[in-house]
């Protein structure tokens, strides 16, 4: 199972997540301690304040002996077994507070600290009590009317640990929050940061959809050379594109009329009597067809184009009304504007052009455009009131050189040519019988 996510957001996201997490956790250990020395030195400051009070206290009496001026066991020194003790050693009989009874406290030896060679300050011990109450106690020499007395004050260890809990209770969860907080502040930051990939994306989507030609160049600084290596490489394969059209087009001009006019010459009576000749002809033709379809579909797989129905349908049916004004043929168009296919645009002229050429051609009154969505594809309909044709003569009228009606000009190569055409997309010519009584011929192209 791998650790490290595979997307770069959640790769960012985890490293933000472990370096805050460490981070958070050092300045917790760190405010810790701070707090530690902070609660302590308020509870040592308090022991001192007291010790200080009792040397100030402490007078001589006739005997001789240290007794205290004034009564020093307010609370919380004066609750039997608080924690809050003091005692005095050194002045003959020991002097304690209430709270101690008949207990002593038993203070550590005192640790070595230079600080103390020159002060009398006091010194931290822990020690426990008769209770076994874990003590924090506070230790001080002095030196009165000659003698050396030592005195000694304590305050429970709970006095400082409970209020260290509660802090680091507080301070923990406050951790956690701002971790979280930081966490999502750093996913809207990635998310943020990664927009210009995604649009990035998207415009690679639209350029193979057909929508785009090149990626928009207003993206961030950093991604610069990638766009222009992008759209460099666009316009490579989109020179490659048309020289190999070129080639095909050529091709196909350079063979495949000369071999549909040999096709159409052998036909005739005499020609070819054993019909060796129209089967080798066939076969070349096969192998032409083949050949070009898959140059042709290879040149256009490099770079599909996303081309609009109705502007290339309206100027074509113009043309077409032009040509056959003298029949006064009406043209109905029901296209939506925003419908488009993918496909070059020279090659939906042609096919387009040619469908609608026959539907002038043989339409009395009235020639009709209209479009329908098969799932990923989008079949266009050109309907005449023409005469139409029978059921056997549909699929003659697909195959090359096939004139149905010497009547009329043409070679018969229009049908097969848009069929040719529709095949390298992927799509279908199909002829049937029409809404308006004459021929309907349906291309189905795929709209991405």
């Amino acid at each position: 199972m791998k650790l490290v996510p595979a997307s770069l957001g959640g790769r960012l996201l985890l490293g933000a997540a472990v370096f805050v997490a460490a981070a958070l956790a050092a300045a917790s250990i760190l405010i810790g301690f701070i707090l530690h020395h902070f609660v302590t030195g308020q509870i040592e400051q308090r022991l001192d304040t007291q010790i200080a009070a009792i040397v100030g206290a402490l007078k001589a009496d006739e005997a001789g002996s240290l007794r205290l001026a004034t009564d020093l066991d307010g609370p919380p020194f004066d609750r039997l077994a608080s924690g809050w003790y003091w005692q005095v050693t050194g002045a003959g009989q020991p002097l304690k507070s209430r709270s101690l009874g008949a207990a002593s406290l038993d203070a550590p030896p005192r640790p070595f600290d230079w600080r103390h060679l020159f002060s009398d300050r006091a010194a931290s011990a822990r020690a426990p009590d008769a209770q076994g109450q874990m003590l924090h106690i506070r230790v001080r020499q002095a030196s009165l009317e000659g003698r050396s007395i030592t005195v000694t004050a304590s305050a429970p260890q709970a006095a400082i640990d409970g209020p260290m809990r509660q802090a680091l209770l507080s301070l923990v969860g406050s951790l956690v929050a701002l971790w979280i907080g930081l966490m999502l502040a750093t996913l809207v930051q990635i998310r943020m940061g990664l927009r210009p990939l995604r649009r990035l994306r998207d415009a690679m989507m639209r350029i193979r959809s057909g929508e785009l030609q090149h990626v928009p160049s207003d993206q961030p600084t950093e991604l610069h050379p990638l766009v222009t290596e992008l759209n460099g490489l666009i316009d490579q394969n989109a020179a490659g594109l048309a020289s190999a059209r070129r080639h095909v087009s050529n091709l196909a001009h350079g063979l495949k009329t000369p071999l549909a006019s040999l096709s159409i010459e052998l036909q005739e009576a005499g020609r070819d009597p054993s019909g060796s000749m129209k089967e080798l002809v066939d076969q070349i033709e096969r192998r032409v067809r083949h050949h070009l379809g898959r140059a042709r579909a290879a040149a256009g797989a490099s770079r599909p184009s996303r081309t609009l129905l109705a502007p290339r349908l309206t100027d074509i049916a113009a043309v077409m009304a032009r040509v056959h004004a003298d029949r006064g043929i009406c043209f109905l168009e029901e296209i939506d504007d925003g419908l488009a296919v993918a496909c070059e645009p020279q090659d939906l002229d042609e096919m387009l052009g040619n469908l609608l050429d026959n539907g002038f051609k043989w339409a009395r009154t009235t020639v009709r455009a209209s479009v329908e969505i098969r799932n990923a594809d989008v079949a266009i309909s050109i309907d005449d009131d023409g005469p139409g044709l029978a059921d056997a003569q549909m699929m003659e009228a697909l195959l090359p050189g096939r004139r149905l009606d010497e009547s009329v000009p043409g070679h018969g190569f229009g049908l097969p040519i848009t069929r040719e055409l529709a095949e390298l997309y992927g799509g279908t010519v199909l002829l049937c019988r029409g809404p308006l009584g004459g021929l309907r011929a349906t291309i189905a192209l795929p709209s991405r």
